[in-house]
């Protein structure tokens, strides 16, 4: 390990920056925020530090000195960062460095810098420094930005409430194998979620009532997350988040290994899913496996495919929680329709064609009969039906039969965002034939209106669209 890291307490220390460009600007910036005393020596000032001095008159940090670079710059200096454009300055302010015993940054130089500066992720109090030692400072960036996905604000508002508890959480709990598992509960708690969702208030008291429990077991929770439709890369921040905070989860047939496989390791993962006349798991078994769970005092996430609130049962689960007094947060997904239309090039919604978009599910008969058809005949809406495969004859006649003209456009989506995702196009009057001889199963999403046509020209992901012409030429 070349360079010892090493975070540097700068307030009101003097530090000394040469040159007075852009990058320039980003050093004075960072120095300015960790309360540094700022001196800027450069021939020529852009405009960029000039504002930032006249902002800044009142606290009189920053000083510009409007010079060439000379040794005597370094006097009562702590800290020195070059970042001209010419070498030659450059390995003038390095070599006045070592003569000096002060550590001096030349940017993008490793080889002529006794100090690096870090990629930082700023969740203050808490800033977490990634550094390659100046061998590939992008390496260091592409990480830092993995890592800022990974910890959200609310992280710094985190550490602060633990800045103010500390002292009253030690004086509680003075054994030091105790207050980590406090520390870890708080964090893997009520605490950490109130925090999140910006509430302090109620963080604070959180803490107090956690404090005088002291040691006792942790109170568990339950987070509802929408997987999205398949692609992991549709899972969101806060999806990620959760799965990688989570001791339990209960995961839906439809979630793919992809996303599975963000979660913990260590998190114990159970299949709940249910396919359509299979009810191998049944709804009441989810919502005890959620109870038993929660009352141990672990963190399960209730992963379902798409989003939780269409089609998904979420609010009966939330439902059940909320009884039973066990605390729950959502976590919106890409509910199918969106991602199935964005990755077969069918806009929902167009000027030219659709003003509105409808979501029915027609997973079994009897829904079908409630469905109000005359509303869902109307011109210039598109409807997206989910579950609608094994329904595809009585869609396309009830349609139809309340003035949807056969000549309609409808796309089938079979396991839309995934590798092996399938669109099939036809029109209304041919839907059930077309996708017996596509043999379409589901997961499948059908999209009925004019836009289905736009995906011949908007398509962008797997294989082409397949029209009903081909489907009857393969035949």
């Amino acid at each position: 390990m070349r360079y010892f890291p090493l975070f540097a307490d700068l307030h009101d220390r003097r530090v000394l920056v040469v040159g007075g460009g852009i990058v320039a600007v980003r050093k004075v910036r960072l120095l300015l925020e960790a309360g540094a005393q700022v001196t800027v020596v450069a021939p020529d000032i852009g405009a960029a530090l000039a504002r930032m001095a006249e902002e800044g008159r009142d606290e009189g940090r920053l000083t510009l000195r409007r010079e060439t670079f000379r040794a005597g710059h370094f006097d009562g200096v702590v800290l020195a960062i070059a970042a001209t454009d010419d070498p030659a300055v450059n390995a003038r302010v390095a070599a006045t460095g070592r003569e000096r015993n002060v550590l001096v940054n030349v940017v993008d130089v490793a080889e002529l810098s006794s100090f690096i500066v870090p990629a930082i992720v700023d969740r203050s109090p808490l800033v977490i420094a990634i550094s390659s030692g100046g061998v590939a400072p992008v390496l260091a960036r592409a990480v830092r930005e993995r890592i800022e996905s990974l910890f959200d604000g609310s992280l710094g508002q985190f550490a602060a409430l633990l800045e103010r508890w500390r002292g009253r959480i030690k004086q509680r709990l003075p054994d030091v194998a105790a207050r980590r598992r406090f520390y870890e509960r708080l964090l893997r708690g009520s605490v950490a979620d109130l925090v999140r969702r910006r509430n302090v208030e109620a963080a604070e008291r959180a803490l107090e009532s956690e404090l005088a429990r002291g040691s006792t077991s942790p109170r568990g929770s339950v987070v509802l997350v929408g997987a999205g439709p398949g692609d992991a890369g549709l899972l969101t921040l806060n999806g990620l988040r959760a799965l990688q905070d989570a001791d339990v989860i209960l995961h839906d047939r439809l979630v793919s290994n992809e996303v599975l496989e963000l979660a913990r390791r260590d998190a114990v993962k159970i299949g709940v899913g249910k396919a359509a006349h299979d009810h191998s798991v049944t709804q009441d078994t989810i919502h005890e496996l959620m109870l038993e769970h929660a009352r141990a005092g672990r963190r399960v996430v209730r992963l379902k495919g798409g989003d939780p609130f269409i089609f998904g049962r979420g609010g009966e689960e939330l439902e059940f929680l909320a009884a039973h007094g066990i605390p729950f947060e959502v976590v919106p997904g890409i509910t199918a329709a969106i991602a199935c239309g964005a990755y077969a090039g069918i806009p929902l919604t167009h000027r030219e064609h659709a003003q509105s978009v409808r979501l029915v599910t027609a997973h079994c008969g009897d829904s079908l009969d409630t469905l109000d058809w005359s509303a869902l005949g109307r011109e210039r809406q598109t409807i997206a039906l989910y579950m609608g495969v094994a329904g595809l004859d009585r869609i396309r006649a009830r349609l139809i039969e309340h003035g949807r003209s056969p000549q309609t456009p409808v796309a089938i989506v079979e396991n839309g965002s995934r590798p092996e995702q399938r669109v099939v196009l036809a029109t209304l009057g041919e839907l059930e034939t077309a996708g017996r001889a596509a043999q379409v199963k589901s997961p499948a999403l059908v999209i009925v209106g004019e836009v289905a046509a736009l995906a011949v020209e908007l398509h962008w992901f797997g294989r082409a669209p397949l029209s009903w012409r081909q489907l009857q030429q393969a035949a």
